[in-house]
């Protein structure tokens, strides 16, 4: 027989290891996890070499970026992440660099070129065009199709601009000449070089110039401009020509 010191010994002991498995039948801790690690921003830098030059001149662009997924200059739009190029400003430039991250946020950048305009020396006088430079540059001469002395669409346009330069100096005279190219007998391309001559002459009344100041002469085929026996050269001989007779 167990005695009652036995059994209070025995009822401690079991209520003991009953305490121990409901202790271990307990909820494990669940594991924490770590917060995702900061993004950082963007970062970006850029400047030129020299950062001032003479018109004409030329500079070289570095940039560098980092934490970013894009980047672009102003004026050159989508550039490396790091890297460099030469540009030539005509006019002084502020040149930005933005720098893009993977979560949208936004760097910046800047850097000024400064261009300088030379200044003419003490005493230096502008260099001017000669009359016959200037007429030579802003009269144009018109072109014909083959066996036409009617004005294209862009001869009309030709004869537009020369009216527009020629009302700059209602003083000049001109003479128009009319040219054919080599096809053709001797009095045919007379004739059609005087059409054509007078064609541009009513084209330029018609937008304004004064008739007096026009007078016409045809010289066929006589004077070509090019004298090479194929189809660009012809096109260049089938013109109405301009010469400045009188100022």
């Amino acid at each position: 027989m167990i005695g009652r010191r036995d059994s209070s010994i025995l009822f401690a002991t079991l209520v003991f290891a009953l305490m121990l498995v409901t202790a271990g039948c307990g909820k494990k801790p669940q594991p924490v996890t770590p917060p995702p690690p900061p993004v950082l921003a963007p970062t970006a830098s850029i400047t030129a070499n020299p950062n001032s030059i003479d018109k004409g001149g030329s500079v070289e662009l570095q940039w560098r970026t980092g934490n970013a997924t894009s980047a672009t200059i102003d004026g050159l739009g989508q550039v490396d992440l790091i890297g460099s190029k030469t540009v030539t400003p005509t006019d002084s430039t502020t040149y930005r660099l933005v720098a893009k991250g993977p979560d949208g946020q936004t760097s910046e950048s800047t850097v000024r070129v400064t261009v300088n305009t030379p200044t003419p020396q003490h005493g230096e006088e502008p260099v001017s065009l000669t009359d016959q430079q200037w007429f030579e540059q802003n009269v144009k001469d018109v072109y014909f199709d083959y066996d036409s002395y009617d004005l294209n669409a862009s001869g009309q346009q030709a004869v537009a601009a020369d009216a527009k330069a020629l009302a700059q100096k209602p003083g000049w005279k001109i003479t128009v000449q009319g040219h054919c190219d080599e096809r053709g007998s001797t009095e045919y391309n007379l004739t059609l070089g005087d059409e054509r001559a007078t064609a541009v002459k009513n084209a330029l009344v018609a937008a304004g110039v004064d008739a007096s100041r026009i007078q016409t002469r045809s010289f066929g085929k006589e004077q070509p401009f090019c004298t090479e026996s194929n189809d660009a050269c012809w096109q260049q001989n089938r013109r109405g020509h301009f010469v400045l007779s009188g100022h």
